[in-house]
């Protein structure tokens, strides 16, 4: 062959390679979608990050730049990555398709994800660092959910890490209808580092680790036998399911574009709080977000960025964690005594009983004719909440499966006796006597057992409740209200009975 038909071969495969990689990925794609997922989290927009187009930047970009490079440059600062990497990182149409989707399509989500990184990418160094599992693998969260810590898959996946509840339960990621600890950026951190390690210990090699990941191991045992028994992934690539195909090419690139972003003129959104201006306290008693907005002067959309895993805006009693800013931290660990006597005193407010739920866990065995639907009826939860709870898979749910499902109950107040003491004597406890009853009974016909009132500009459920010398609990519970918000102009039952 001649160096002249060499030279024109070599163009030939050059110009189709940079076509198929602009061609491969379409709006379909489950990581385009995640990305498409992060553009839309009004949560980032206004509490958390703001887009920053730097004045100057390292190669004198313009500010709409977008810049592309040939075959060899993408190949060669791989290359440099591979290195120092115990991943086979290497560069072909498929990688180059999603260096197309992350450094050019979908610029804005990449932005945001460099800077939420900054919040979680050394916290997930430190674990993995301490489990001795590579430290690229911080990128696999960029692919399992954009960074997002509450994303949820079609599947039921969850959380940064997208664990199925059956496999987040084998790593001790716990889920009821308060807590779901897959969407835990620690915990459910820690819970991935020991399934790679242990992924590793079957395949012995990562990129294989990584395809296990995506598809679960006995997909990838699957397509090595079915490949003849292949060894790494680029072999076994064509026996595995579709979307594990892009998987590891996915990674590369997110590896890629982490590394050189300044390179394709992408830059960090600039967040609010990095990973070393947060901290954590433990809480001892039940509150909800509400409460500790008012108390600590910080939004609910804050707490719950940083507290994803509490799916009710409420942190149950018995030591549960809270994320937040520092000085937040420092402004609850010094009045933590107080905040705890304010909210007993906001639930005791006019000596009412606080009405009190327990969760109990329960087992419904699924019927003939039944959907999700009508079981999340008959037990007062969602559709959302028996996915999260249960593995439940495309074909859904068949007579005989047995689900789990958690319920609140309320626990009835036991009636407190007012005991006097006197000398000389044993206590004796009041009561009402008859006649004591029916003045109660003729004053209570005197007015309505509840008034209408109507929500003005920049009213909560707490103001009102403090206007009218009730609880939040009791305005919630008479409206059949699910959560604590308030539309302008919404009519609700206050009680007036007492």
């Amino acid at each position: 062959m001649t160096s002249l038909n060499k030279i024109r071969i070599t163009f030939f495969l050059m110009l189709s390679l940079s076509f198929l990689g602009a061609q491969t990925i379409n709006a379909d794609d489950p990581i385009a979608a995640l990305l498409d997922s992060l553009a839309a989290q009004k949560m980032f927009d206004k509490a958390f990050s703001k887009p920053v187009i730097p004045k100057t930047n390292k190669f004198h970009f313009t500010a709409d730049s977008v810049p592309k490079y040939d075959d060899y440059t993408y190949q060669s600062r791989i290359a440099k990555l591979d290195v120092n990497s115990p991943f086979d990182l290497v560069y072909n149409e498929h990688v180059l398709s999603f260096i197309n989707l992350y450094a050019v399509r979908k610029r804005e989500s990449v932005s945001r994800m460099m800077g939420v990184a900054q919040l979680y990418y050394p916290m997930f160094e430190e674990v993995f660092d301490r489990y001795n599992i590579p430290l690229e693998l911080k990128h696999l969260a960029v692919i399992e959910s954009a960074l997002i810590p509450y994303a949820k898959s079609r599947a039921g996946a969850t959380g940064l890490w997208q664990f199925m509840y059956p496999t987040g339960k084998m790593y001790g990621l716990n889920v009821s209808s308060y807590i779901d600890e897959r969407c835990d950026p620690y915990k459910a951190t820690v819970a991935a580092a020991e399934y790679l390690k242990s992924l590793y210990s079957m395949f012995n090699d990562w990129q294989m680790v990584l395809a296990a990941y995506n598809a679960g191991p006995g997909a990838v045992s699957k397509a090595i036998r079915r490949s003849g028994g292949k060894k790494t992934y680029w072999e076994i690539r064509p026996y595995l399911p579709l979307e594990t195909q892009g998987y590891v090419p996915a990674f590369i690139a997110a590896n890629y574009v982490m590394n050189y972003g300044a390179e394709h003129n992408l830059y960090a959104a600039v967040p609010r709080k990095t990973y070393f201006e947060v901290d954590t306290v433990v809480v001892k008693e039940q509150m909800s977000f509400e409460q500790l907005s008012q108390a600590l002067d910080i939004t609910t959309e804050e707490i719950q960025y940083f507290n994803p895993q509490y799916r009710k805006n409420v942190i149950p009693s018995g030591g549960n964690a809270m994320c937040l800013p520092k000085a937040k931290i420092g402004m609850f660990l010094t009045n933590e005594k107080d905040i705890y006597v304010a909210i007993q005193a906001q639930q005791s407010m006019q000596n009412q009983v606080p009405t009190a739920f327990k969760e109990i866990k329960k087992t419904h065995t699924v019927k003939p004719g039944e959907k999700l639907s009508s079981i999340a009826r008959k037990y007062g939860v969602t559709v959302f909440d028996l996915k999260s709870w249960n593995y439940i898979g495309r074909r859904g749910i068949r007579p005989g499966k047995q689900l789990v499902v958690y319920v609140s109950e309320k626990i009835e107040p036991v009636a407190k006796l007012n005991v006097k003491s006197e000398k000389g004597s044993e206590s004796v406890a009041s009561t009402d006597t008859s006649a004591n009853k029916s003045d109660k009974l003729t004053a209570d016909k005197t007015k309505p057992d509840y008034i209408s009132y109507k929500v003005k500009k920049g009213e909560s459920i707490y103001s009102i409740a403090k206007k009218y010398k009730t609880n939040a609990i009791a305005i919630k519970e008479l409206n059949n209200l699910q959560s604590n918000n308030l539309k302008l102009g919404q009519v609700i039952k206050i009680d007036n009975s007492k």
